[in-house]
């Protein structure tokens, strides 16, 4: 069998039809090397052999009999551990819920299945998918398979590296505010987010529910096109999908990009310095030989976008986590004697410190005579960050930005400053904000080989846009 890693879901449809390989083989191969850089990276919380297997052989029943497998027949997939897995423990990197198992599936689980794809196994995460690093979950950081040493990125950094590791072929992560474009950038490879509603969030663990998406990390475009089509569009079951059509993302990529207008924002850039700016300049060089004309355009409320987003996350935050109190589905603390102490040490010894600041930070920003000026206010400011890319479309097709300040940092690094740990996600919160699709596609590395990613991100609902042009991006970069 092949390594995982040199496999794309094109090669693994074309290997089982012309019966190179079953599904079950490829499945067991999976398993076996997820199992073995697991040691490595621990980028996996929980395996899932005998979901995987028992989905494995239903898929090559299928090929056996010459029915369609589905078009993500046998793709070995990785699923960030705050979505939802029926009889599969899920944990959301929590110590609060480290014994639960879901009773159902996730939407986007559903659809993966029925489209023939194997989950092999959850992923490491931030706690309850609030971090920038992955090193705030319960079960100890992920390590970055490029260079261990240093952070995957995070919420998803367990998602990102069991792709970039080749253990898994594609992956589902979860994005609020960057956490699947800041660790695909760190561990160079595709990461999307898209438009908040075309993707169902029924059974994902909710942090702030306003912001919050299921989202897909691949190795190359066309895959994460493929995984995308797959779990997109309208579910009676979240009232916040959205009705909007799905297009066809794998057929849009033909390579017409010539004459498109690219907005280069520059409160972006301004401040972009070292190796992340000049990998940036080389992108957007290559942008223009592929004919797009990069337009200077300004986003003036992007200097609000770091505490917008937190003063919304945080409050959501706070009202989302209340749930989790000892009486219902958590670990309860064994050390209490009234009700109020089984309450109190319940969430004090299972939530950890990152938890516990988004919680009191949010309880304080919705509390009496703050909500107006803190919560209410940052409301209107998300609306202005909104209108800011409404204009810049009417003049652009896409707007290019960095990812992240700076590529993956040594683990501990930035623990002990909780502020400069939130200004990773500074280029990523805009778009999170206002609800659009963007994407991280890979731009190059710095001289010691760490990838940077770039940024595409798009007007509401055109994911195949976006697409489009990270496909011609990606035949023209090297990896």
């Amino acid at each position: 069998m092949t390594s995982i890693s040199g496999l794309t879901i094109d090669a693994i449809r074309g290997g089982l039809l012309e019966r190179r390989f079953s599904v079950e083989e490829l499945t067991r191969e999976a398993l076996r090397q997820g199992e073995i850089e697991n040691l490595r990276t621990n980028a996996f919380l929980t395996f899932s052999p005998e979901r995987a297997l028992e989905n494995a052989k239903r898929v090559d029943r299928k090929i056996a009999a010459g029915e369609d497998p589905g078009a993500l027949a046998g793709v070995p997939v990785a699923v960030k551990d705050v979505i939802l897995t029926e009889g599969v423990r899920t944990t959301a990197g929590s110590r609060m819920l480290e014994r639960y198992i879901p009773p159902y599936d996730a939407t986007a689980i559903t659809r993966l299945e029925q489209a023939g794809g194997i989950v092999i196994g959850k992923t490491n995460c931030d706690e309850f998918a609030m971090g920038s690093s992955n090193e705030n979950s319960a079960f100890g950081p992920v390590r970055n398979p490029i260079d261990p040493e240093r952070v995957p990125g995070g919420s998803s950094g367990g998602s990102a590296a069991a792709v970039a590791q080749g253990t898994a072929v594609v992956a589902l992560g979860s994005d609020t505010g960057g956490s699947v474009r800041q660790p695909a950038s760190f561990c160079g490879v595709v990461g999307v987010t898209p438009t908040y509603g075309r993707v169902s969030r029924y059974g994902l663990i909710a942090f702030a529910s306003s912001l919050d998406h299921i989202a897909p990390f691949a190795r190359n475009v066309k895959d994460a096109a493929s995984v995308l089509q797959t779990i997109a569009g309208r579910d009676p079951l979240d009232a916040t999908s959205a009705f909007a059509p799905v297009p066809d993302y794998v057929a849009a990529l033909d390579g017409k990009v010539e004459g498109l207008k690219l907005g280069i924002p520059r409160e972006y850039f301004q401040g972009l310095t070292g190796e992340t700016a000049q990998v940036m300049d080389g992108a957007i060089n290559r942008l223009r030989r592929l004919g797009c004309e990069p337009v200077d355009i300004s986003l003036p409320a992007t200097d609000y976008a770091i505490a917008t987003y937190y003063v919304i996350a945080t409050a959501e935050a706070s009202s989302n986590l209340a749930r989790y109190d000892g009486v219902r589905y958590t670990v309860r603390s064994e050390h209490s004697e009234t009700l109020a102490d089984m309450y109190r040490n319940t969430r004090g010894e299972g939530f950890g410190a990152e938890c516990k600041r988004r919680i009191m930070l949010g309880t304080y920003v919705l509390s009496h005579g703050y909500y107006d000026a803190y919560y209410l206010k940052a409301q209107q400011v998300r609306n202005l960050i909104t209108q800011d890319f409404r204009k810049a479309f009417e003049e652009v097709d896409a707007v290019i930005a960095p990812v992240s300040p700076f590529p993956a940092f040594k683990l501990g690094e930035k623990l002990s400053d909780p502020l400069e740990m939130y200004l990773s996600d500074i280029y990523t919160i805009t778009g999170s904000l206002a609800g659009i699709p963007c994407m991280s596609v890979p731009a190059g590395k710095t001289a010691a080989g760490l990838p940077v990613g770039m940024q595409i991100l798009t007007r509401h609902f055109n994911e195949a846009g976006m697409f489009r042009l990270a496909h011609a991006f990606e035949q023209v970069t090297d990896r």
